[in-house]
């Protein structure tokens, strides 16, 4: 969410929320972290910052998604490490990116996160997996909890923006529009989901189990996976960030049927223009590539330079975001292990 969409007083309400819900989340993970999964953690982080600049085409909309990765965090890690993690790769992008609005980073935890590590995995996912879970089982819940996902996220969006009240996007119209795309969303996320979930399965399947019941992982090995969503990270991140859809993302392609445009205008005063000069600072990587130079008359020459250099501004924000996604998943973890231990 960008925060043209925002109230100030629905804005800082969410803020709140977001704060409780990490604070809660924080007193949880010190009593369930050990040493092996403070670096899933950071890895997961990365490897969902990487992920979710991959927006994939939604065939005959004109619309792209992305997945969210709230439910294969909760999966791998467990509903409060999990929730960290998303916000940390949150935090990230909207500081140093400019993805997603400062006012609204509230809102993005908690459409993103919580909706999804206290709402869905317990309620949908866990109660599909049942007491004895299977491979088969385990693909069924985790397609049916990313559709639920994809769309109460979009439902809190919606009711966001309708009880802030300072946009021109009718609720009936703007619901009916963001729940049918969010659906076909959800369904490639489930897909995707259920492909790593499978990995992991098939390779350390004591990481699901333990998530699942929020203990320690112990003397299990994890060093494998590690290095397989390393290196995904990488690939991810580095190259195939080159080639996402450049159609507009569901919440934008609805904003743009209702209006026209895809985004709406920022208001300049007040709060907005405070957080919008923060941004504007902070974001060296905006919209994940390069600062941009006043541009020259384009000639063909000057035009296949400006494709290499977007494709490197793409890799490097991949690289970079991932690493400092990373970097804060893991300092959030070894200082929550570190206060455990001290405790």
């Amino acid at each position: 969410m960008a925060d043209a969409l925002l109230s100030p007083a629905v804005g800082g309400v969410m803020w709140a929320v977001s704060a409780g819900a990490i604070a809660y989340s924080a007193v949880k993970v010190r009593s369930e972290l050990d040493e092996k999964k403070v670096p899933l953690m950071g890895v997961l982080g990365a490897f969902l910052f990487a992920a979710q600049m991959i927006n994939f085409t939604i065939p005959a909309t004109g619309s792209s998604g992305h997945i969210g990765g709230g439910l294969l965090l909760a999966i791998l890690l467990g509903p409060h490490a999990a929730f960290l993690t998303i916000a940390s790769v949150l935090v990230v992008q909207a500081l140093f990116f400019a993805d997603g609005g400062l006012l609204a980073l509230g809102c993005n935890i908690f459409n993103m996160g919580f909706i999804t590590a206290f709402i869905v995995y317990p309620l949908v996912y866990k109660t599909i997996l049942g007491r004895n879970p299977n491979q088969g089982r385990m693909a069924l819940a985790t397609m049916a909890a990313a559709i639920v996902g994809l769309q109460l996220g979009p439902l809190g969006v919606v009711l966001e923006t309708y009880f802030s009240g300072i946009s021109e996007l009718p609720f009936t119209t703007f619901l009916l529009l963001m729940q049918p795309i969010h659906l076909a969303i959800g369904i490639v996320e489930g897909f995707i989901t259920v492909a790593v979930v499978s990995f992991v399965y098939q390779s350390r399947p004591e990481i699901l189990q333990v998530a699942l019941e929020a203990r320690p992982i112990g003397v299990h090995p994890v060093r494998n996976v590690l290095l397989a969503f390393l290196a995904a990270t990488v690939l991810v991140g580095g190259i195939v960030s080159w080639y996402a859809s450049e159609n507009p993302d569901g919440l934008e392609w609805a904003i743009a049927r209702v209006t026209g445009k895809e985004e709406l205008t920022e208001p300049s005063r007040g709060i907005y223009g405070v957080l919008a000069s923060i941004q504007q600072k902070t974001a060296f990587l905006p919209d994940y590539s390069f600062r941009k130079a006043p541009e020259p008359a384009v000639t063909s020459e000057g035009g296949d330079l400006a494709e290499a250099s977007g494709k490197a501004g793409t890799s490097v924000s991949g690289i970079v975001g991932a690493l400092m996604t990373l970097v804060l998943a893991l300092v959030i973890g070894l200082v929550l292990r570190r206060r455990n231990q001290a405790v």
